[in-house]
């Protein structure tokens, strides 16, 4: 069970439950995989609503990797994810905003 205020998210791939988790390793990860020296112009895209789908994957496999899982991208890209495409944007969103926000922020629900 993830606990939203160590900024955990939990995602259910191909029927099983994952807790992801962005840690600073994980960040490190995001940065390199996206091509980018701040995270503040992705969590911008999301915000807008301008992300891509390769944001989505790049920060689920972050997420998930902080969270212990060893797979990478093409592991993630022949799972079913639960809720589809919406659900995995969803959670990459939430899980962005739980990496930066402080408990009484919000963004633990």
């Amino acid at each position: 069970m993830a606990n939203p205020w160590r900024g955990e998210v939990e995602i259910e791939i191909d029927g099983r439950a994952h807790v992801m988790r962005l840690t600073l390793g994980a960040l490190a990860e995001l940065e390199a995989a996206l091509g980018t020296d701040s995270l503040v112009a992705l969590a911008e895209r999301f915000e807008a609503g301008r992300f891509s789908s390769r944001d989505v994957l790049a920060l689920i496999v972050a997420g998930l990797r902080g969270g212990g899982w060893q797979g990478g991208p093409r592991d993630l890209m022949a799972a079913e994810i639960a809720g589809g495409p919406v659900a995995a944007a969803r959670a990459a969103a939430l899980l962005l905003a739980r990496a930066f926000a402080l408990p009484d922020e919000g963004g633990a629900g």
